[in-house]
């Protein structure tokens, strides 16, 4: 693997690099213990849930979180074109573009909302990072479960 990663990037290394065929690079080395043990450590030290985002959050709404970012972000790159024509129907268009943009943003930070508390990040800390008082958020949150539901 080493010799076909060499081969691929090019000549050039550290001494010795040559003498050794199985040599890579540090960030194509598998994880170590220690390294895993200390992301661990790092993530129990800051604010949230201390468990990692693919043990907390199911697959299928992690899958959903992405989808609904990427189709903002194809709409968005979408409206670019749309800059031709008169004002008024350029205008339409790009509001019509970014209210669906917008929708689908909201659409994604409320999951990932629902997925933090879900996975133990307190309710207060996520109000304070989407800049929305608590009782608010949680009555978002209550609601878009409720239509979850149906």
């Amino acid at each position: 693997m080493g010799s076909v990663i060499r081969l691929r990037r090019g000549a050039g290394g550290p001494p010795g690099y040559d003498n050794d065929p199985w040599w890579l690079r540090q960030e194509h080395r598998a994880a170590t213990m220690a390294g895993q043990l200390r992301v661990l450590g790092k993530e129990r030290k800051v604010p949230g849930s201390g468990t990692m985002w693919r043990a907390a959050v199911p697959a299928e709404q992690r899958r959903l979180i992405t989808s609904t970012i990427d189709s903002a972000e194809e709409q968005l790159l979408q409206l670019r074109g749309v800059q031709t024509g008169p004002t008024a129907e350029v205008a339409q268009r790009l509001l019509r573009g970014l209210g669906h943009s917008a929708g689908l943003i909201e659409n994604a930070w409320k999951r990932t909302a629902v997925a933090a508390v879900n996975g133990g990040v307190p309710l207060e800390e996520v109000a304070r990072r989407v800049d929305l008082p608590v009782e608010v958020l949680r009555k978002m949150l209550t609601a878009d479960m409720q239509e979850d539901d149906r």
